[in-house]
């Protein structure tokens, strides 16, 4: 279900007034509502951490918030599903005890503006969101670019440098992401919810470059489709921080931060090395993301040649490096592999496509949603058929290139 701006935000006025009194609109002054959307990665998989490309989108799905001062040091965010988090201004520090939590976010975007020399007040706000959650579209990044932007519209003009730019908003969510709630990766998912539209992410400088992708998903021939494997991602971020932990391992063996900083002939050339002293994992990892960054710019081009046949063939390329070489399909955790979900979503988009789409693994993976292009004449006949199959509802169609995160004072 996607709500319009003007239905999440009669909920919100509703709910603000039953947890924190007033209305939303008259009995407190400088009310702010704002929304940021969840992301879907079109190409680059775990590629962003690396300092590599990514080609990444806003989706229709949002996260809504209306807030407003409370005259105290204390902020208070009631959550939609989530329960309530609450921080004081001047305890900003990270506790280990919230880690994995919302709180730790809450408590991490108010360290990263106090951080960037702004001036924190106290604020109650409540959430409402159409993302769902573990599922891989970024839940947890568009809740850190709403945080951001209640702070720098409720606490007002000393609440952030006005130099301090999107970007660095997206930097920030990344930093409090992997410091305050204890996963480190790229900002690619920050970074989509915060610009919006159709963008290559590139990482390889010292900051992100963004670059808006000329496509039109309408007029392709296909829709996309996420499919819901019903394994929640999160339970598996030690997996996932194993993904970049070792292709870090395989730059620092060659003297560099990142594999975007080793040459690919280099590291070819000393790849018995590399398997010797780090195993194949991190060898097969690393090379899945030098090939997977030199793909990004070919579906670029693709994309913006209108070649979407080529584009398409990327995809599955690219769904083949996860699953075998990047290997961030199925968790290991329990050491069976009684518990394969994705995977089974992934081998039931083959059955169902064949060539005539194109799938893969999303995100971050380790269970979540598989991506997938479908034919429009085949569409209802995939959902229905996939849902069938899987004993549940599975698909979620989205529409791409939605606005950013954005905020803005109501006026009463």
């Amino acid at each position: 279900m996607t709500r319009t701006e003007g239905e999440a935000l009669d909920l919100l006025r509703w709910r603000f007034a039953e947890r924190f009194g007033g209305t939303g609109d008259a009995s407190r002054s400088a009310f702010a509502f704002a929304s940021a959307p969840g992301r879907v990665e079109l190409a680059g998989n775990h590629t962003d951490h690396q300092g590599g490309r990514t080609i990444s989108t806003a989706i229709d799905r949002r996260m809504f918030a209306l807030a407003a001062p409370n005259g105290t040091d204390e902020i208070r965010v009631s959550m939609e599903g989530f329960g309530e988090a609450s921080v004081y201004v001047q305890d900003l520090a990270p506790r280990a005890d919230e880690r994995g939590t919302p709180l730790s976010l809450v408590r991490g975007m108010a360290a990263a503006s106090a951080r960037g020399g702004g001036k924190l007040r106290g604020f109650d706000a409540v959430t409402c969101s159409d993302i769902p959650s573990g599922c891989g579209v970024s839940s947890s990044a568009a809740f850190e670019m709403l945080l951001a932007m209640l702070i720098r519209t409720v606490c007002g003009p000393d609440s952030l440098d006005p130099r301090r730019s999107v970007v660095q908003l997206a930097l920030d969510g990344s930093w409090a992401e992997a410091v305050y709630f204890g996963k480190p990766s790229g900002a690619q998912d920050q970074l989509a919810s915060a610009f919006g539209g159709i963008a290559e992410l590139d990482f390889a400088g010292e900051m992100p470059r963004v670059s808006p992708v000329a496509f039109d998903m309408s007029a392709c021939g296909h829709s996309l489709l996420l499919v819901d494997s019903r394994c929640d991602h999160t339970r598996h971020t030690d997996e996932f921080v194993a993904v970049p932990a070792d292709m870090f391992a395989v730059a620092r063996r060659f003297g560099r931060r990142r594999l975007q900083d080793v040459p690919f002939e280099a590291f070819l050339s000393e790849l018995a090395g590399v398997r010797a002293d780090l195993g194949d994992r991190a060898a097969l990892r690393a090379l899945h993301f030098f090939e997977e960054t030199h793909r990004v710019a070919a579906q670029k081009h693709a994309l913006e040649a209108g070649d979407f046949a080529t584009f398409l063939e990327l995809v599955r390329l690219s769904g083949a490096s996860s699953a075998q070489y990047l290997q961030n399909v199925s968790p290991r955790a329990d050491h069976t592999g009684s518990e394969q979900s994705a995977m089974v979503a992934l081998a039931l988009c083959a059955h169902l496509l064949g060539n005539r789409g194109a799938f893969r693994i999303h995100g971050g993976g380790f269970g979540g949603s598989v991506l997938a292009f479908v034919p429009e004449g085949e569409t209802e006949m995939f959902r229905a058929r996939m849902d069938e199959l899987l004993g549940y509802e599975a698909c979620m169609p989205v529409t791409i290139g939605a606005p950013g995160v954005r905020a803005r004072r109501l006026i009463r």
